[in-house]
């Protein structure tokens, strides 16, 4: 399908206000962008289309895929299970080191598509037997009607849903969208305004108060990709830790590895020493469960204990090798694990 295909069949938004002469506003995230008639979005999923803003993704997946639950990841969340994917084309950051960008920063008839509809989603769940659908690979917030209509009925199906997030988004959308959602692994890639407004075309502020609102809704954990020379120093490592423990030293923190990819190739992969001493730094400052991913480490990706120190969930890769967690309780000393078990 080219682009005059995909306008006859775009889905009108939700959260967009009407200026005038037909131009709109679109309030669905930070960006609010400003669009005459014809114009996109900078996430290139929305139009205006003659003094309308709809969505040009809704219903057309790019990626649909069964991932475990740890690839998001989610080390507190129904541990072993597998999650249905998806994913459509677009973006509302433009990261520099993007590993998706062939999808994140396309248009929808530049990427291959299938026509899935939500009940579709949900029936393809059902059919795989899997009790997690995730919203992942791009970012969800710029798909937000077909990940609403999904998740709505995949709540009804007692299937649970989980989104991976820049959360970039305005706070009405996601407080309607949270009523539906049960966990979010938010990529939160620096502390520093402007590391957000040179590498990512974003602003930090907003993504603060995004995640301090799914925090008091909903099971979250926080990746941080360490990129060497521009998110790596003591500085940049204390800051992610202060404002993670700022929400609750049960917060699970993933430092991950960066690789050169996108407009980043040119710098160095993130040394796994780098990823030791912040692992370390964050659990000396007092959260209880960091990890260490991208790297291929069995004590980094272990669940330890908080209380006795033993390991109560071990994991290769992505895989959960040994699980001793009962109810939620570790096995050995009784203390409660913060999660989602069951």
């Amino acid at each position: 399908m080219d682009a005059e295909e995909i306008k006859k069949e775009a889905k009108e938004a939700l959260y967009w206000k009407s200026i005038n002469d037909k131009i709109v506003q679109c309030t669905l995230c930070p960006n609010f962008c400003v669009l005459k008639p014809d114009e996109y979005g900078k996430c290139k999923a929305r139009q205006n289309i003659n003094g309308k803003l709809y969505t040009l993704v809704y219903a057309k997946p790019c990626s649909i895929a069964l991932d475990p639950i740890e690839k998001k990841p989610l080390y507190h969340f129904l541990p072993g299970n597998e999650a249905l994917s998806i994913a459509t084309a677009g973006c509302n950051l433009h990261c520099k080191h993007c590993q998706n960008w062939e999808i994140s920063q396309a248009f929808v008839w530049q990427v291959p598509f299938e026509k899935v509809s939500p009940e579709s989603i949900v029936e393809h769940a059902k059919q795989a037997g899997v009790k997690i659908i995730s919203y992942t690979y791009t970012e969800p917030t710029i798909f937000y009607e077909y990940m609403l209509d999904i998740a709505k009925i995949a709540k009804k199906e007692k299937i649970k849903n989980v989104m991976v997030t820049n959360a970039y988004i305005n706070p009405e959308p996601l407080k309607e969208l949270l009523k539906y959602m049960d966990a979010a692994n938010i990529d939160l890639k620096s502390m520093k305004p402007e590391f957000y407004e040179q590498i990512c075309d974003a602003r930090l502020q907003p993504i603060l108060e995004a995640i301090k609102i799914m925090h008091k809704k909903i099971w979250i954990e926080i990746t941080n990709l360490i990129i060497p020379t521009l998110n790596d120093s003591d500085e940049d490592i204390n800051s992610i830790i202060q404002f993670v423990k700022s929400l609750n030293k049960d917060v699970p923190l993933h430092f991950t590895a960066f690789w050169p990819a996108y407009k980043l190739e040119h710098l160095p992969p993130t040394e796994e020493s780098t990823l030791l001493k912040a692992r370390e730094k964050a659990i000396e400052q007092g959260l209880r469960y960091v990890y260490a991913g991208n790297i291929h480490n069995i004590e980094t990706n272990t669940t330890y204990c908080w209380k006795c120190g033993k390991p109560v969930i071990r994991r290769i890769g992505f895989m959960v090798i040994e699980n001793a967690l009962k109810k939620g309780k570790c096995s050995y000393c009784n203390a409660t694990i913060a999660g989602v078990w069951d």
